[in-house]
């Protein structure tokens, strides 16, 4: 399916939950795409959102099949990604799903491919990694201001889920977990930064067999099994040479760690939380003191999120539009079905050596995806 450079993307919207309300609002902000259809299993919630936005609702089998529609957005549950995915490819639709790309790499690799033999374009969230903290962050090290990377940590730490979500047992069993979880944007934003990465290692243990919900809900004050580790500290070697620690954990109270940091030859910088489009970065160059920059004046970095009280920056659909826009220039999108692959093939690989205390290599490469300039974000606006 080809796509003209003065036609936007008509995108069709597949799961009308929590999540769609940022790519509807921010759709506006883009050129270059524009969603136009939604559908949910829940008829009702598809026609809520359509109300608000001026969309047109309609039923999941009808969307995936419309000629009206160039790409499916997948908004779905994670068991429910391969599935939407697949059949919007088999009918010749683009797609772009929220993280993870499937359940396991396996799944991953089928839709990568089913893209790339249908000539079709597949994206993934995050595309955090392309908000105002990451583009800054990327310049600098293409700048080579802190030398060459050697070592760093990324730390994502937390008290996990029972005590806000009334039925969090799901985020404790295998396909969740603190990793899978939270990792894709610790580990796309260090891809970005980085390069790929060929081998991890891993220890990963649980503080508790049982948990007990605490939020208000009608399973207040009962406990569910544990059924996934809650605390992994893995090592990751990239390709590149470079060495970080990385810690996943849901059994923490409070800690001071930073969530990224990369130190080299030359100096170190330190990395807002990556499931953030914005935030401070620091830059010490050769162990002076800390030079902070607040990307919140930047593109992409305005603090924006949640609507009623704005505490961070949320631009979702960046990557949506990106990959519109390389739809029309004939290259791959940089929040790409590759990248989340390869992202998905390391979370695997970081389980499986905390399972069997065996280095894993990984199999799969991808390219490191190209540094997204300021001309080049400030293009995609309306």
């Amino acid at each position: 399916m080809s796509q003209k450079s003065e036609q936007k993307l008509r995108i069709g919207v597949v799961g009308c939950g929590n999540i769609s309300l940022a790519y509807m609002r921010n759709a506006p902000l883009f050129r270059d795409a524009e969603i136009t259809t939604c559908a949910d299993l829940n008829r009702e919630a598809a026609k809520r959102r359509a109300g608000e936005f001026g969309l047109r609702a309609t039923d999941v089998a009808s969307l995936l099949e419309d000629k009206e529609v160039d790409l499916v957005l997948n908004l779905t549950i994670p068991a429910a990604h391969f599935d939407i995915s697949m059949r919007a490819l088999s009918a010749g639709k683009h797609v772009f799903t929220e993280k993870p790309l499937g359940v396991n790499a396996e799944e991953g690799r089928k839709l990568v491919e089913a893209a790339a033999t249908r000539g079709l374009a597949i994206g993934s969230a995050p595309d955090t990694f392309l908000g105002a903290a990451g583009r800054h962050a990327r310049r600098l090290m293409e700048s080579g201001v802190i030398g060459k990377p050697v070592t760093g940590t990324a730390f994502m730490m937390g008290r996990g889920m029972e005590h806000w979500h009334p039925d969090p047992s799901f985020y404790y069993q295998p396909g969740a977990g603190p990793v899978m979880d939270m990792g894709p944007y610790y580990l796309t934003m260090m891809v970005n930064l980085l390069g790929p990465v060929r081998r991890v290692q891993a220890v990963a243990t649980s503080g508790q067999q049982e948990r007990v919900i605490t939020a208000d809900g009608p399973k207040k004050g009962t406990a569910f099994k544990v059924g996934t580790p809650t605390s992994v500290l893995s090592l990751l070697e990239f390709a590149c040479g470079a060495t970080i620690t990385f810690g996943a954990s849901w059994d923490v109270f409070r800690h001071s760690n930073h969530p990224i940091e990369l130190h080299g030859t030359e100096g170190s910088l330190r990395l807002p939380d990556p499931d953030n489009f914005g935030g401070v970065i620091a830059l010490s160059r050769q162990g002076a003191p800390w030079e902070e920059t607040d990307t919140a004046s930047a593109l992409f970095g305005a603090v924006n999120w949640p609507v009623a009280a704005p505490d961070r920056a949320n631009y979702r659909m960046l990557g949506l539009a990106d990959l519109a826009r390389s739809i029309v220039e004939g290259r791959a999108p940089r929040a790409s079905g590759n990248l989340a692959l390869h992202v998905l093939e390391v979370m695997e690989a970081i389980l499986r050596a905390g399972e069997t205390g065996v280095g894993q290599d990984i199999a799969g490469r991808t390219e490191q995806p190209k540094e997204l300039r300021e001309d080049e974000a400030r293009s995609l606006l309306a």
